[in-house]
């Protein structure tokens, strides 16, 4: 594939505006929903006495980007044309020019401390809470979750590669991962060492790819996030040579990949058509997580983790429940479904899991209480997903010590803190 944009059809270019459009649907900001009033004072006290001397890390979290990110930004000849925020129809979104890239993303925890249930965030930025897009506001409430620091994705469609690539425009797609990813490096700094955010890259450009993934880790960004089927997009699969000098750069610095909360499959073509938005809200986020399962099993029987034997993969807000049952399937497919291509390989599902994959878990209780030790105490990571509405939000502490409470310190702080240091390579 040659290093400027793939060609994409009319079909795939309508489709990729129409995802970033429906990143939220417009229904989650609807009039409606239910308040769940939180008494603040008594839910947040800061960390439990179980995990003292543990700096928590939240593993899975959302940054919005802020109003002005890419406008107080640009370079002078992108000023007019880098996204902007404006409020249609009462709702806060992202535009580009006069094209609608979709809302801002999720936040329910409001202004006032309280959760809004059965939707994706309030309609605009100023009913919610501010730690959701300013820094100081952001570690306040995370002093009083019990949270040292927080690997933090977007919480917008404005800063994938789908939703750039539709701009026909190579440089100004660019110019706008640029922005996104210094903002993610001033922010850790901002926040003395304590909010990660994790790149973007033009990943329709095999040059330009490179080039920002090598000045991101010199600028000391974390980790990247990746589409699980970048086919979908033009780009080549995963298996494609197109990718190898990009894993390999991974591999040899140590930065690890991030599936976060997969889109492999159309969840909507699984539901029952008579369903209503809270309905499909509910399934959907289901599908969407174990699709998960789907990357992980591609990854294993593509040979990938043969070649690339030290990368680090971080399959994020899917939870830990379905590992060992997709693991155990795997194994036994290995042998009756796939006989010929598995004696190619170096290695079993449970030995690339245990080298190359880590999971989290939020609202499990099953899944830290009895697999801990079946997927490795190395292997778990913990995550909120604030401040979407799956979040764990409120009773964070409370959470932690059912699920946790019951093993030794080591393990709790292998699992709370040093997991998380060792995959993100963090500063303690």
């Amino acid at each position: 594939m040659a290093d400027d944009n793939p060609n994409l059809n009319p079909a795939q270019l309508a489709g990729l505006v129409n995802d970033a459009r429906n990143y939220w649907k417009d229904e989650g900001f609807s009039p409606g929903g239910v308040v769940r009033e939180v008494e603040y004072s008594k839910a947040f006290t800061g960390i439990n006495p179980l995990f003292q001397g543990i700096k928590i890390v939240d593993c899975d979290t959302h940054f919005t980007e802020p109003p002005d990110l890419f406008t107080s930004r640009a370079p002078a000849k992108f000023k007019d044309k880098v996204p902007y925020h404006k409020r249609l129809d009462g709702v806060d979104r992202w535009f580009i020019g006069d094209r609608n890239f979709g809302s801002m993303g999720g936040n329910v925890i409001g202004k006032d401390d309280n959760k809004l249930l059965g939707r994706l965030a309030f309609p605009t930025l100023d009913e919610g809470h501010v730690g959701s897009w300013q820094v100081k506001p952001r570690l306040k409430a995370m002093d009083d979750m019990g949270v040292h620091a927080q690997i933090t994705y977007q919480n917008s469609g404005i800063t994938q590669a789908g939703s750039l690539m539709t701009l026909e425009d190579d440089e100004l797609a660019r110019i706008v991962l640029t922005i996104y990813n210094d903002a993610c490096a001033e922010r850790q700094q901002e926040s003395g060492q304590r909010l990660f955010g994790l790149a973007h890259l033009p990943l329709w450009n095999k040059t330009a790819l490179l080039a920002e993934a090598r000045r991101c880790i010199d600028m000391d960004i974390k980790g990247f996030v990746l589409p699980d089927l970048p086919e979908r997009l033009g780009i080549p699969p995963y298996s494609d040579e197109y990718w190898t000098p990009f894993f390999e750069m991974c591999a040899a610095e140590g930065v690890p990949l991030n599936f976060h909360l997969n889109a492999a499959m159309n969840p909507g073509g699984l539901m029952w058509k008579s369903f209503g938005f809270e309905q499909l809200l509910t399934v959907t986020a289901l599908m969407y997580s174990l699709g998960n399962a789907a990357t992980m099993a591609n990854f294993m029987i593509s040979g990938l983790l043969d070649k690339h034997p030290k990368l680090k993969i971080g399959m994020i807000e899917s939870g830990i429940g379905w590992v060992p049952f997709v693991i155990e399937m795997l194994e036994h497919q290995f042998d009756e479904t796939l006989p010929e291509q598995s004696k190619v390989l170096q290695k079993r599902p449970w030995e690339y899991f245990k080298d190359n994959f880590w999971v989290t878990y939020w609202f499990e209780k099953v899944g830290p209480k009895l697999l801990l030790e079946t997927l490795g105490t190395d292997k778990v990571l913990f995550e909120t997903d604030y401040p979407h509405p799956t979040s764990l939000y409120p009773g964070i502490q409370e959470h932690l010590v059912d699920t946790l409470g019951g093993y030794s310190y080591e393990v709790r702080k292998q699992v709370l803190e040093r997991n998380a240091a060792y995959l993100y390579n963090l500063p303690f």
